[in-house]
């Protein structure tokens, strides 16, 4: 049986890294972030992107696939004012 892990993009990167390789090293197959805008119980809080997320963690798993669990349709300019 192969077992994924959601994990949301609420940790900056300092913390988040150790997360991530956490979920390599417990023996997940595969772990997924989402691409909402915000999240309701975290509308204050930081929510960061889900490509540069999944970037920052492929350069620490070996082994763990990567994906997002919703990515947004909506267009979203690259550059924010």
């Amino acid at each position: 049986m192969r077992l994924s892990a959601v994990i949301l993009p609420i940790h900056r990167w300092s913390e988040g890294q150790e997360i991530w390789r956490r979920a390599e090293k417990l023996g997940f197959h595969a772990a997924y972030t989402y691409d909402h805008l915000s999240w309701r119980s975290f509308r204050n809080e930081p929510w960061f992107g889900s490509v540069p997320t999944l970037t920052a963690a492929a350069g620490v798993a070996e082994r763990l696939r990567l994906g997002t669990l919703v990515t947004s349709v909506e267009p979203r300019s690259p550059i924010t004012a």
